[in-house]
């Protein structure tokens, strides 16, 4: 049952993402910042966990959920290192995430052999 919780869940997300893009003049590049900012946003004002406990991946994996992981990495590393933690906690809680998308993207890149639009 929780696959499908999650799948329930996390295609609502993109399906009001896609409806904020077909509505307004949002571009993509701002509704991604929109819903990174939202997520930290809630995890900051503790919303977000209990709603990543009741959905498991369908609220942890879409962009919600990396704005949450970045909230979680500097509030830690606030608590750890203080001020400078700002800066460093971000960067420590997502770096698998962020290494992940960089090395599966060149692999693609590799076999599908991107062209230049012109």
């Amino acid at each position: 049952m929780s696959y499908v919780t999650a799948f329930w869940v996390g295609g609502l997300i993109c399906a009001l993402c896609q409806i904020l893009l077909e509505k307004t003049k949002l571009m993509p590049g701002r509704v991604m910042v929109i819903l990174v900012c939202s997520g930290a946003l809630l995890g900051a004002f503790n919303i977000y966990q209990p709603f990543v406990e009741f959905a498991g991946a369908g609220a942890s994996v879409p962009l919600l959920g990396f704005g949450n992981v970045l909230w979680k990495g500097v509030k830690e590393a606030v608590d750890e290192n203080g001020f400078l933690g700002i800066f460093m906690g971000g960067f420590k809680a997502s770096a698998v995430g962020i290494s992940a998308a960089l090395i599966f993207s060149y692999f693609a890149s590799l076999i599908f052999q991107p062209k230049m639009k012109e």
